[in-house]
Formats: structure tokens, sequence, C-alpha cells
């Protein structure tokens, strides 16, 4: 659901789900393997090679040990075909690191982990150890790259109709049957790209680096896979930090509709407990509600220029839209109450601006088949529309039933998973991942992706683990937060004992006050 919020680009949902061994204990106090995951493929392995050439130069790669991880495309079916996932082994800032590197797990799925790493090292996580980054299988850098320009190109086009409208659903199923059918007349399984192997890929990437011990940090879908990965491969993880966590056993498509909620009600909540920000905007929430009413029944069409630069273009903004450019970061929560506001006086100018950001896509660098191979395998069995719908009129009791019909940030899915058509990897995915390795859980009080409270059912099972709530952020929240970032440096000295005191005394941000 979406690649970051710190830089956004694609709309795909942040999560992914797998699960737990059971209360046996093996080495390190990690539950035993479970029968049939076995150890690392033995005909993986780690091929030295040059750093991939991003799009923007990232100087760490510069000195950085990279190549591929070479790994079967599907382990249950021996011998089969062989793919490659691009590495980076990124220095120590430090003269004498500590023995156990960091291993990163991206969010998406599909987000372009390269594309993180500037963030990783400006947080600091390689100040004391080795960074390990891997594009998760079928990112961009890797071979096959499940990549889908298709789908960029509609997603251009969707700017100009509602949120559900037809146009946008037709434009959208016709971008992922092209890209499906491309990806797979190159002989690409796509149902081998879920997030059993791909925990077992990180399994294999130990392995073949020939590292004893390693700590884990994931974000959003990240934090998913670290968690699948830590239940079926638990042998060599030191520690494991999740951000933004959306934990296995929980995450399926209606999710959405709790954490929208439970994100816009800590904005509004922290916008009452400022003086300023409260007199100027009172009753937020009646607002909201009467502006997506409003917007549904009588969308806006608009000719708004993209942030930063290009020709104006036309967008459409109607109570589905209105939604989504606050849970997808389009416009940030510190300016929701302004923008809100000016919503209701007639000025709809930062909404429109977020929604022509969607009209400039950056083509072939996420990789959305990837995002749909994990979602319609993974959170969509077993739910159904209806679901959805009843999951929305909980969230948001009196909203219109089209605006519900679609969860936040990723419409049409239904129809999108009968056109991309994977086999159903729920059952062995949504599980509670039950572990005794140290565990940091950090949220912020404004994701509208991860609702913070999910929080609770991932340490729930995990025995040793620190739960971090931090105000004032949203979705990925080490980048945005000093604080946070203290407290994983701190965790990864000692996993057992953290220091969270910065944490007591943090507040979120003052919000944008518009003059009258």
């Amino acid at each position: 659901m979406t690649k970051h919020t710190l830089h956004a680009a694609a709309a795909a949902a942040a999560l992914a789900c797998l699960s737990a061994a059971g209360p046996a204990q093996g080495a390190a106090g990690a539950p035993a393997q479970p029968a049939g995951t076995g150890p690392a493929a033995p005909s993986a392995r780690f091929v030295p090679g040059p750093c991939p050439r991003t799009p923007e130069p990232i100087e760490a790669l510069g000195t950085a040990r990279c190549g591929y991880l070479e790994v079967p495309e599907d382990r249950t079916r021996p011998p089969g075909r062989t793919i490659r996932l691009a590495v980076a082994v990124i220095k120590p800032v430090t003269t004498k690191p500590a023995p156990d590197p960091l291993v990163f797990m991206a969010g998406g799925p599909g987000a372009d982990t390269f594309d993180d790493i500037p963030f990783l090292i400006d947080s600091g996580l390689n100040k004391d150890r080795e960074l390990i980054v891997m594009a998760q299988r079928g990112n961009l850098y890797d071979h096959p790259n499940l990549a889908c320009p298709e789908v960029d190109r509609a997603n251009e086009k969707t700017v100009a109709f509602g949120w559900d409208a037809p146009e946008a659903e037709q434009l959208v199923l016709k971008a992922f049957k092209e890209c499906r059918d491309r990806l797979t007349a190159d002989g690409t399984d796509l149902s081998a790209y879920n997030s059993t192997e791909n925990a077992a890929d990180f399994a294999d990437l130990r392995t073949a680096l020939g590292i004893p011990q390693w700590n884990v940090y994931g974000y959003s879908y990240g934090s998913n896979l670290g968690l699948t990965y830590l239940r079926l491969h638990p042998e060599g993880i030191r520690s494991l930090a999740i951000d933004s966590p959306s934990p296995p056993q929980v995450t399926i498509l209606p999710w959405g509709w709790s954490s929208a909620r439970e994100g816009l009600d800590a904005v509004f909540d922290a916008c009452a407990a400022q003086p300023a920000c409260k007199s100027r905007y009172p009753g937020l929430d009646k607002t909201l509600d009467e502006q997506v009413a409003e917007l549904e029944a009588n969308p806006l069409k608009l000719n708004t220029r993209p942030p930063g630069a290009g020709n104006p273009v036309g967008v459409v903004l109607d109570g589905g839209t209105l939604l989504n450019m606050m849970v997808g970061f389009n416009v940030k929560p510190v300016d929701i109450p302004a923008a809100l506001e000016e919503l209701g006086r007639g000025n709809p100018q930062r909404f429109a601006q977020g929604r022509a950001k969607d009209a400039v896509q950056p083509k072939g660098l996420v990789a959305h088949g990837l995002t749909q191979s994990v979602a319609c395998a993974e959170w969509v069995p077993g739910t159904s529309e209806p679901d959805v719908a009843a999951a929305g009129r909980e969230a948001f009791p009196g909203w219109p039933e089209t605006v519900l019909a679609q969860v936040p940030q990723l419409p049409f899915e239904y129809d999108v998973c009968k056109v991309w058509n994977v086999a159903d990897n729920a059952a062995r995915h949504r599980v509670a991942t039950v572990s005794s390795v140290p565990a940091l859980v950090i949220s912020g009080t404004f994701d509208m992706k991860t609702g913070a409270n999910y929080a609770k059912d991932a340490s729930r099972t995990l025995s040793r683990s620190t739960s971090v709530l931090v105000p004032g952020i949203g979705h990925w929240v080490v980048p945005q937060s000093k604080c946070a970032q203290q407290v994983l440096a701190s965790f990864l000295a000692r996993p057992t004992a953290p220091d969270t005191t910065c944490v007591a005394g943090l507040a979120p941000a003052p919000f944008t006050i518009a003059p009258k």
C-alpha cells in the first residue's frame, strides 16, 4: 500500500502477513523452526557485482560491497528457475563496528529499497555496524523486476476521475492485465512472489554472506516480513525492530479502515490539545463528514499545477479522494486542519494540489507486480467487498456507501486480484509470531496506514518486546523522529534494555494556522 510517506510514490498500502511457529523454543530463545521451512536453500549464493545505478546518486553506494543473491524462484518446485536479488553492504561510520550487522526490510511491498538508503543513513543506522539492504524479490534492480509502468501511466490518468469512477477502474484493470501478460510471457511465476519466499530469501542471504548473527529492522510491509522471517527462520537473529507494524495475524484488506480512523482521530485530538489550533479549527470531525458527503454528491473538477513544477492538470475531488489524500500523506497531517477548514470555505487548493501530485508518476520504480502478488495472496483471501463496506461503516458511520466500498489506498482491489490471479497464501501467512528474541515495536500516533493500535497485536506474542509510541508522527517513524532514532540505536546496543526516556517529553508539532 504505497511507497513510504516521506517521498510518496504509488498507492499500495504498506503491510503484509505471515506468522508463528508456536511456543517451542530453539537456539537463542527463538521458536523452533517449523517443519518444512528448512535451512537456507543449498542453491542460494551471493555473487559480487557492481552497485545499482540509481536515478539519483547515493553516496554510500560508492564504497559499498554490492552484488546479487541468487535463489530459486519457487523453493517448493526444485529444480526450477533462479532469480537474482540486488544486495548492498554499506560500511559503518565507526572504525570499530559491532560484529552483528543490521539488515533492512523495506515497506510496500514493491517499494524501492535502495531509494530508502539515504533515509537510513541520515537516521544513523550504519553508525555502529554494517547496514545490509536487499531488494525484495521482484523489486527494482532485481531479475526479474515486477515493475508495471503500464500501471504508473494509468495512475497518472486516474486523477481526472473520481476515486471510484468506472473510467478509473477500467484504466487500472487494463493496465494490470497488460503488466501481468508481459511478465508471465517471460516465464515469471507470479505466485512465487510472496512473503514466505521473501523471508526465505533473507535467511539465504545471511548464510550466503557468512554472517553468524544479525539484527533486523523493517517498516510497514517490512515489519510483516520481519515477523514472518523471525517465525520461519529464527536462527541467527539477535534482535528485531519493527516500525509502523502491520502484524500478520490481523492484516487483511478491510483493516485499512480502522487505521485511517485511528490516525485521523489522533490528528483531530492533537489539534484540540493545541489552543491555537482548537480555536481556529473547531469541529474538525464534523467538517470532515460534511465535506466527504458534499464532494461525493458534487465532485469538484479543477485545473491544478502539481507541487514543484509542471503544467496544470485536470483533477477531480470526490469524497474518496478527499480521504485518500490524507491517508496517503498527499496532504501532510500538520496541514490537515487548515486544509479541511479551507475546503469548507470553498478553497480546495491543498487537496487539489495533493491530487495533482499523483499526475506525475515515476515510471517503473515501484514493483506493482510484487504489491499485487502479496496483497492478492495474503490480504484479500477470505474477505469480501461487503466486509470492506462493513469495516468502513464501523470506522466512519454515515459516510456515503460509494466511499466505503473502496478500502483506503487500494481501490478496486478485488477486481485487480481477479486479473492478477495468484495462488492463495493466506493460510500459512496469517499467524502470530511467537518469540522471545528481543524486539522493539515503534508506532506513530498520526499513522493512517498502519494504525498505532496494531503495535499491541505485534507485541502480544513477543515476550521480550519494548513498545514505543511517538506522538505526532505518521507512517515510517524513525526517519521522522530524532527520539525514535535514539531509541533504535539504544535498542541495537542493548536489545533487552533500550533507553526510551526521550519519548516522555514529546508532543506533536504545532499545526499550520492559516490566516483568516
